[in-house]
């Protein structure tokens, strides 16, 4: 039976590359995992671009697991040199828009899922969802659709690894930044100079470091990526824009964060949002166990996923490398997927 699923995991990875999936345009990669539920017999349910289903004897006194990958891709970049909706296959490289981030773990997820679908019995039941609007965080993505599920106890979220675990992930807070003065004469002195205000503040966040350093995930890091200032030569700017990045930890919540830094800077600090935290599983769980026991590594990972959206402990795991993500020429090998379906049944087998 795995076989013959692996193998058409292949061809619907296959599928879902030559299919455009942009985030907020997954209309047609759903309908191929519909498709694959309803040639597996698999009950589904949608809401949007979502897809998410329940094994055949799900119980409500059970705890359950979700299963969680995402169907949306970010755009081609112009350094492509091939096709990146032509499936090909070529030295064991399956390449295309999508077979890494994260169509690998998808269709391994799906695999997984459809294996364990009519086993009576089980400890835990199993939700598999594929989600939308994850490369954008979307309105429509995951947490559209988090109310309609069970309640979750804990979740393996489908992103490329290289099948270690990664046990904790960095979360994200984008903060505007705005430093006030008054404009005046350049050649005159006169004014109070915005850009100079905005430096000393980007020299406390170059140089700030928090307290407490997270064991798996480190220091938080907070980078300054864009600014604005001015818009003639000989015009003192009366206000700087500046955008900082900051990848928070386990550690401190987005909103301590955003506590510490207006505490210390003297310019007006905006979050764009404050609902990406990190997240992470405790190290002695079952399913970080039973990946330990298969020879997995554990790790603590610095991107972003649909991770952010789940409130309980969640375990990022899945084929893949994380450094061919968003980068031309995209692949994933095919050995990969047979190993990333293989290692998911066994953990889940070990704890199911």
């Amino acid at each position: 039976m795995i076989i013959k699923l692996t193998k058409e995991a292949i061809e619907l990875l296959e599928n879902l590359i030559i299919t455009p999936s942009f985030s907020g345009e997954e209309e047609h990669t759903a309908l191929l995992i519909e498709a694959w539920f309803k040639q597996n017999t698999i009950s589904f349910q949608r809401e949007f671009n979502n897809i998410w289903a329940k094994n055949k004897y799900f119980d409500k006194s059970k705890p359950t697991i979700l299963l969680n990958s995402h169907h949306d891709t970010v755009k081609p970049n112009k350094a492509y040199t091939k096709d990146p909706f032509k499936a090909e296959i070529i030295d064991g490289k399956l390449y295309g828009l999508g077979s890494n981030d994260a169509g690998g773990s998808l269709v391994s997820l799906i695999v997984a899922f459809t294996y364990f679908y009519e086993f009576k019995g089980l400890k835990y039941n199993l939700v598999i969802l594929a989600s939308a609007e994850e490369e954008n965080s979307g309105p429509k993505g995951i947490r559209s659709v988090l109310s309609f599920l069970p309640e979750i106890d804990f979740a393996i979220v489908g992103e490329p690894t290289s099948m270690d675990l990664a046990i904790a992930e960095k979360g994200l807070l984008v903060l505007d930044c705005y430093a006030h003065g008054e404009s005046g004469h350049a050649a005159h002195g006169t004014g109070d100079n915005a850009l100079y205000k905005a430096m000393e503040a980007i020299r406390w966040f170059k140089d700030f470091r928090f307290e407490k350093v997270s064991k798996t995930l480190g220091e938080i890091k907070m980078t300054v990526t864009q600014i604005d200032a001015g818009k003639q030569h000989n015009v003192v700017p009366a206000e700087c824009h500046f955008v900082v990045d900051v990848r928070t930890t386990d550690q401190y919540s987005n909103k301590k964060v955003l506590e510490i830094i207006k505490e210390n800077v003297s310019v007006e600090v905006k979050e764009r949002s404050l609902r990406h935290n990190s997240s992470s599983i405790p190290l002695d769980h079952p399913i970080v166990l039973a990946g330990q026991k298969l020879g997995r590594k554990i790790y603590g990972s610095p991107t972003m996923s649909d991770q952010t959206a789940i409130t309980c402990s969640s375990l990022k795991l899945g084929p893949g490398e994380s450094l061919r993500s968003h980068t031309a020429d995209e692949f994933i090998y095919v050995n990969e997927v047979e190993e990333g379906i293989e290692l998911y049944i066994k953990m889940i087998n070990e704890i199911i």
